[in-house]
């Protein structure tokens, strides 16, 4: 079976190694590069970066990009990413997001087009990432007393949403561990005199500089110990990989919204 998978963001450092990672794939073909109507890669071949022939033009034309992929893979800004979702609900093309930064409402959005078509949506494609994830909640189960918790997480100086939706993931698998609510116990920032330590809350640090892909480490400190879980990724190779497991787990479903955990059997 051959996947046809467009991409969208072509020209921008996930887009390239999307695309790279689909042509090196023996059983996926790129049907569309897609990038923004200013985007000076416009025409070019999507394989250029790569010194090869990809067949495939960068086009802004999202409703004639889609006409030939069964799949779309999305890690954009989240208005672009909708408006995308809704072209590939009018032509039954399944949808791989990576994008984050979404407002509870957008989130409410993508849940509705998913009635109509399979998406898999993940703040972090990473393999590595979502085991983690299981960690997390194996670790907050046992340190549910007596430890204060942390997440510290650090991108590339271009990231334009803090926390990354990585670390607010962290934050959520943790706090429903413990059985709280983040939204509630979350605390985002620390300047001045802020009084002591509240046990309660689940703290966040944001760090941007450089080139850093994303790193991420959840932090839970005790009396005479810490244990930390960190996950550092040198390449976005790893988010285009466990995107196109994401490609493979949709090519048997035609509706619903899943989740990096579904498309790794551990849901």
């Amino acid at each position: 079976m051959t996947h046809r998978i467009a991409i969208a963001g072509s020209s921008g450092r996930m887009g390239r190694t999307l695309i790279e990672a689909v042509l090196a794939a023996d059983d996926c073909r790129l049907a569309a590069a897609l990038d923004q109507p200013d985007s000076p890669a416009l025409g070019q071949d999507a394989g250029a970066f790569l010194g090869q022939a990809s067949g495939v033009a960068i086009g802004a034309d999202v409703e004639a990009g889609l006409t030939q992929a069964q799949y779309l893979i999305d890690f954009t800004r989240p208005e672009g990413t909708l408006a995308h979702l809704l072209a590939c609900r009018a032509r039954g093309v399944k949808a791989v997001i990576g994008t984050t930064g979404f407002s509870e409402a957008q989130k409410a959005q993508i849940a509705e087009i998913a009635r109509d078509i399979a998406i898999v949506m993940a703040p972090n494609m990473s393999v590595g990432v979502n085991v983690v994830l299981k960690l997390l909640d194996m670790a907050a189960r046992a340190l549910d007393q007596g430890y204060d918790i942390e997440i510290i997480e650090a991108h590339h100086r271009h990231k334009v949403d803090a926390p990354s939706g990585t670390a607010l993931k962290m934050g959520e698998v943790v706090a429903a561990a413990l059985g709280r609510d983040l939204k509630q116990c979350a605390v985002y920032g620390r300047e001045g005199v802020t009084g002591e330590r509240d046990p309660s809350t689940i703290g966040f640090a944001t760090v941007r500089g450089g080139d850093i892909v994303g790193d991420h480490t959840v932090l839970f400190a005790g009396t005479g110990e810490r244990i930390e879980i960190t996950h550092k990724s040198s390449s976005r190779a790893t988010y285009a990989q466990g995107s196109l497991r994401a490609v493979r787990f949709l090519a048997g479903r035609s509706t619903g919204l899943y989740g990096m955990d579904d498309v790794l059997g551990m849901a």
